[in-house]
């Protein structure tokens, strides 16, 4: 198992048996990594972040540059090494924005998505790479496996400097409060969206790959919640009461949930895990960061 990413992992080694730093926007370096038929590649690599990173428009040309880059090098040097099967991981962000205008009823099941009309260059980039990876298998015979996934959430993922998710920037606000103290969400906090364990995420990706269904189809939970909710959940996990201070932030759309009428169709299977069980690792994972760094800076 080769890995490839452009910095070694922060939190933990790399379980692949060789493990390779680079970038893959870089064509050279890409058919490099290609030296033989892997049987599986799984394309996970992309410029992403949270809220605060994908939707103020500060970062939309190297969003879209590096990741349509990333994804053209790779589809097509696992074209060219005649790969088994390679897998794309696009997002719930493809699906149009009127569609999830409303918090309590957002529309995501996976025919939606034309007319398109995502919410940022993100979701526009995913689904533009989408359409490329499905012109590979019509033209070139390359077995393309797609799955929208929807807000993955996790111990050993990104908690704080502006690309965290909402999860984990809540857990990081929530773990560094004091008793009685305050966090901040942005807006109002009736936003809704779904969020996906990532040992869940593997569980559903793996199934796909090796399964008779191209996709796309979305690997995500249906259990909605608000981020004000969300943040109280977290907060019922610390055994800390913490007022909501609702401001002004980027937003996105005001509902994202998970359609799986497909994937249990096609694979017999969706995801089952409790939001709170999943939060209950992150949450102690975080924290225990958040503390590791408190006693570096004493």
């Amino acid at each position: 198992m080769r890995g490839v990413d452009l910095k070694p992992h922060e939190f933990q080694p790399p379980a692949a048996d060789e493990f390779i730093l680079g970038d893959l926007s870089n064509q050279d370096f890409t058919r490099g990594i290609f030296d033989r038929g892997f049987d599986e590649v799984y394309q996970l690599a992309a410029n992403m972040g949270g809220a605060g990173y994908l939707f103020t428009g500060e970062h939309d040309a190297e969003i879209v540059e590096q990741s349509a880059l990333i994804n053209l090098n790779v589809v097509r040097s696992a074209q060219r090494s005649q790969a088994g099967s390679i897998f794309f991981s696009s997002s719930a962000c493809v699906y149009p924005q009127d569609n999830q205008e409303d918090p309590n009823n957002p529309i995501c099941v996976e025919s939606s998505v034309y007319p398109a009309d995502p919410d940022s260059e993100y979701g526009w980039e995913k689904l533009f790479a989408e359409r490329l990876f499905m012109s590979f298998h019509r033209q070139y015979g390359l077995n393309c496996k797609i799955a929208r996934y929807h807000n993955v959430f996790g111990p050993m993922g990104e908690w704080r400097g502006g690309r965290e998710k909402a999860p984990a920037a809540i857990c990081r606000k929530i773990a560094e409060a004091d008793a009685g103290g305050s966090i901040e969400i942005w807006g109002d906090g009736k936003q809704t969206r779904s969020f996906l364990f990532v040992d869940e995420c593997i569980e559903g990706t793996v199934r796909l790959m090796r399964s008779d269904f191209a996709g796309p189809v979305n690997i995500g939970s249906v259990e909605m919640i608000s981020l004000n909710d969300l943040a109280k959940l977290v907060m019922d996990i610390a055994g800390k009461s913490l007022t909501i201070e609702n401001i002004p932030g980027p937003l996105g759309v005001r509902g994202r949930n998970s359609d799986n009428r497909l994937i249990k169709e096609k694979l017999n299977w969706e995801p089952s895990a409790t939001l709170r069980a999943g939060l209950e690792k992150a949450y102690t994972w975080i924290a225990d960061q958040v503390e590791a760094r408190k006693m570096v800076a004493h």
